[in-house]
């Protein structure tokens, strides 16, 4: 898919241009773009009380650390080489995971939920901490300023918006990252040319003398992360705008960024006792007093840019995760009428819900900082894992893809480790989260294959002279004129026994024509096609849908236009069965059958299949009817339970006796 709309503009993802770089700014940077808010702070308070490693040295080693981080991390391992792992122009972890999982490792989907759960966790964080970040500006005009109160004021508008789409506000995503971004480059380029001793930083020997001399190494290792957390983002965001203009935007992102850090740096050395005595924020110190509100008002739109950012990118992982079966069919909105503008409530309304706690239960950034890290620690890792075997797959040599892998393992173990001793500091909270939303993916997945364990599918052809006696038996009341069944079988052949006991047994269902409708997950993340299979000339079709996961799963939209092609090509009746309606050009009724529940024997499960069920029904139930997820009207749908046909259970007959005789 090259042609793509965002905020009005069409521009080719394959082609570099103007309108791309622009929309690039705007989307994929907010989340990296934002970290001179907080990074620098972070990394003072990292230093402690009665260091002894002298103030500039400790400075010039963490701002080498800064530059260097983001040359390995972002610039090599994300901007060149993540970015060339694109299926079909779409990136990010789960879009990764769907280009090697048919490489017969079957664990790797423990590795893509892992990372996709910590990603969101992140997208938690974020939004709390960069808005928080900016608020805490106001501050130096008045430290009784409410933060905690503006900043969920703030958050909780960000969220209601969602629904009513950003395409709106999405045009000035681009020219406001450009002013801030031109902003950071300046402020920051004006204290570096007062102490260009800071440029020393290129130099990768003082951060290593920093990490090899620093008794707190570890603890400022995990304050150095916060500089390249966005990289992840960055990656996901790769079908929003396409490699070539993520990567030229990346180079001036990356020069005001370190320019900024380097400023930064300089006014810290001049200005120590400040941080020290009023606790400045080295952010806002750079700016001249007249400066500070407007740059307060600049750095909360950043955030919100940010925020929303990782807001529709969590939309993005979870209609990936549905469509990879990670995760149950949820209602998606497009309120805005754009793919990429897509809308899931209850994801929306969860993501405020962890927000408002987060901020509320922090209170201050500060606070945050900690909880920041970890997560996308363990997001960066797993997407190395899939990243080498991608390099596999490619047929790289083994050398250079062992090289790769050693030294991001050991780069990024590395700032897992300093991330996981503030696990107590509030690091716990991205785990719970992280780990909650991967227990559900995990319960999901399994607990599919244990239901599918038990489901029995049986030969259609052996029904076809069944239905066919149905259809034309007339003492059986008409259920349907054109009757549909969504069925997960995979062989061409067979179909879930629960369909023919909805058929013949649950209720016979006469009808004139029966749809067995197949949803096939396509690698091709914007395959929309469809076929249709005659089991029985003029009664029976098999209707399946190959679908990539970038397409919604809106059954009811795409089954009416199958059904006007086949009314076109003269395969099936356009007018209504009954002649009252068909005088009258009335097209013919249409009604839905949806089995959802099963009846599975406890004695037949494992105590694990129990707890992974009991979980997979949980999930289920956060997740949308079936119906709704489908995209089906509820006014044509019979939502019907069967039970599994083919349980087994090994017990005693049951004796009859005479109730007469056995009492006396």
């Amino acid at each position: 898919m090259a042609e793509v709309v965002e905020g009005g503009h069409h521009f080719d993802l394959k082609k570099l241009s103007f309108v791309g770089v622009l929309v690039s700014l705007g989307i994929v940077f907010g989340d990296i773009g934002t970290s001179p808010l907080y990074v620098m702070k972070a990394i003072v308070n990292a230093r402690g009380e009665g260091a002894t490693m002298p103030f500039d040295v400790y400075i010039e080693g963490a701002l080498s650390c800064i530059i260097w981080t983001l040359t390995l991390q972002t610039t090599l391992k994300y901007v060149i080489i993540a970015l060339r792992a694109d299926n079909k122009g779409e990136g990010g972890i789960l879009a990764l995971f769907s280009l090697v999982k048919n490489l017969k490792k079957r664990w790797l989907y423990l590795i893509a939920i892992i990372g996709a759960s910590a990603l969101v966790a992140d997208g938690v964080i974020t939004p709390s901490l960069t808005v928080m970040s900016a608020i805490e500006g106001l501050q130096i005009y008045n430290p009784e300023t409410p933060v905690v109160l503006i900043t969920c004021g703030i958050l909780i508008l960000i969220f209601v918006v969602q629904q009513f789409g950003t395409s709106f506000i999405g045009k000035f995503f681009g020219p406001v990252m450009v002013v801030w971004f031109l902003v950071l480059g300046g402020l920051g380029a004006f204290h570096l040319f007062q102490d260009v001793e800071v440029l020393k930083a290129f130099n990768p020997y003082y951060a290593y003398k920093l990490i090899i001399d620093s008794p707190s190494a570890i603890i400022i290792l995990g304050a150095v992360f916060l500089c390249t957390t966005g990289a992840e983002a960055l990656y996901s965001d790769l079908g929003h705008c396409g490699a070539k203009n993520i990567r030229i935007s990346w180079m001036f992102v990356k020069v005001m960024l370190i320019l900024n850090y380097l400023g930064q740096g300089a006014w810290l050395l001049k200005n120590e006792s400040l941080i020290h005595t009023k606790g400045m924020n080295p952010f806002f110190g750079i700016m001249p007093e007249w400066m500070i509100l407007p740059g307060v008002i600049l750095a909360t739109a950043a955030a919100i840019i940010a925020s929303q950012a990782l807001i529709t990118g969590s939309f993005t992982i979870f209609s990936e995760a549905m469509a990879l079966n990670l995760w149950p069919i949820q209602q998606i909105d497009y309120p805005s009428g754009l793919k990429g503008q897509m809308y899931i409530p209850r994801i929306n309304w969860g993501l405020l819900l962890f927000c408002i706690i987060v901020v509320l239960f922090f209170k201050e950034s500060h606070n945050m900082e900690a909880a920041y890290g970890l997560s996308i620690t363990v997001t960066m890792f797993m997407t190395t894992i899939l990243l080498t075997f991608w390099l596999l797959r490619k047929r790289v040599h083994k050398l250079l893809i062992l090289g790769f892998f050693l030294v991001y393992a050991a780069i990024e173990i590395g700032f897992f480790s300093a991330n996981i001793i503030k696990f107590f500091d509030g690091g716990w909270i991205t785990v719970i989260l992280a780990g909650f939303i991967g227990v559900c993916m995990y319960a999901w997945i399994n607990g599919r294959l244990i239901k599918a364990k038990f489901i029995k599918f049986v030969k259609l052809a052996k029904y076809v002279p069944v239905i066919k006696d149905l259809k034309l038996d007339e003492s059986i009341p008409k259920y349907a004129t054109n009757l549909a069944f969504l069925s997960r079988a995979k062989r061409e052949d067979e179909i879930e026994s629960k369909i023919i006991y909805s058929i013949l047994r649950k209720q016979p269902k006469r009808a004139d024509h029966y749809f067995i409708l197949n949803i096939v997950n396509q690698e091709d993340p914007f395959t929309y096609k469809y076929t249709v299979d005659e089991i029985m000339p003029g009664t029976i079709y098999r209707i399946h849908f190959l679908l990539g996961f970038k397409v919604d799963r809106r059954i009811n939209d795409y089954f009416d236009q199958v059904l006007a092609d086949m009314m076109e090509e003269g395969n099936i009746p356009s007018r209504s069965s009954h002649p009252s309606l068909r005088s009258h050009n009335i097209p013919p009724d249409l009604k839905y059958v949806v089995i959802d529940n099963t009846y599975i024997n406890d004695t037949l499960l494992t105590v694990k299949e129990k707890i992974t069920l009991n979980i997979y029904n949980f999930v289920k139930y956060i997740g949308s009817d079936d119906f709704k997820a489908w995209g089906v009207s509820p006014h044509n749908v019979v939502v019907e339970s069967a039970p599994l046909l083919d349980q087994k259970v090994v017990t005693k007959k049951i004796q009859q006796v005479d109730f007469k005789h056995y009492n006396s």
